[in-house]
């Protein structure tokens, strides 16, 4: 345990970079912020690499697990400086914990689809929150993991990870291009569901096979043809004001509850 007061310090630096996906690649750690997180992380079996915290949040009682937890994994503790934690967490009113965790990825082949009853695959999804609010969703509704197919944004950086508001540590999550996928889809012993606009059966009353693969396409265009003609089961979910569409993770959350039953 340590104390670190200059911003120019190698650790602070350290944790700043996290906030570049090259540096989260080439590192395979992320960044997640506040107490709460933090013991989430460690309640999962996610020990923090690095633990940062205020002067302010020595005394908190969940405290003495985190600092046992990452000084039991090797882990750096260290207190540090508001302004510190302002500039690892760019954000004027920062969280007074930090914490630096390793990223965790399943492979498809290791997934096990009588494990739940309702699965989600999302391809090229863009928005970090949108992202990170589905995996809360997934978390919540007792999803087996999160495929992320083809290029998406990165469920680890910052923007993604407080979305989850803790449910990063929680849900399995899975990257396939979609070659893989599509190879991997043809095992899947349920119904693969996607959304079109050209649907003709509503999501409420669809055909659905537990276990459910929801598939949902990107915020811009949707499922393309090829990803769409994977799915057994196509629904739409009824407009019925002006508005023609819905956000995606509004959209994932529904289908997610529509078709797990």
């Amino acid at each position: 345990m340590s104390a670190i007061t200059s911003l120019s310090n190698a650790t602070v630096k350290a944790v700043r970079a996290l906030h570049m996906r090259k540096e989260r690649d080439e590192t395979g750690l992320f960044v997640a912020e506040g107490l709460k997180n933090v013991i989430e992380g460690i309640d999962t079996g996610h020990a923090p690499q690095i633990l940062l915290h205020g002067k302010d949040a020595a005394d908190h009682p969940m405290m003495r697990k985190a600092v046992a937890a990452t000084l039991g994994a090797r882990g750096q503790v260290a207190e540090v400086t508001q302004d510190i934690l302002a500039k690892v967490s760019r954000r004027d009113n920062p969280q007074a914990v930090v914490g630096v965790f390793r990223q965790a990825f399943a492979e498809l082949a290791d997934l096990d689809p009588k494990a739940a009853t309702v699965w989600v695959a999302l391809h090229r999804v863009r928005d970090p929150g949108n992202l990170g609010t589905i995996i809360r969703t997934a978390d919540a509704a007792g999803c087996g993991a999160v495929i992320l197919v083809g290029e998406c944004c990165d469920p680890y950086s910052v923007e993604a990870v407080r979305a989850t508001m803790g449910s990063i540590f929680a849900v399995s999550l899975v990257k396939a291009t979609e070659a893989e996928f599509t190879a991997w889809r043809t095992s899947w012993p349920g119904s693969v569901v996607g959304t079109l606009l050209s649907a003709t059966s509503d999501h409420r009353s669809a055909d659905y096979r537990a276990p459910a693969l929801v598939l949902m396409g990107n915020e811009q265009q949707g499922l393309t043809p090829d990803l769409a003609a994977l799915c057994d089961v196509n629904v739409k979910i009824p407009m019925r004001g002006r508005a023609d569409s819905l956000n995606l993770s509004v959209a994932t959350g529904i289908m997610i509850y529509a078709a797990g039953g």
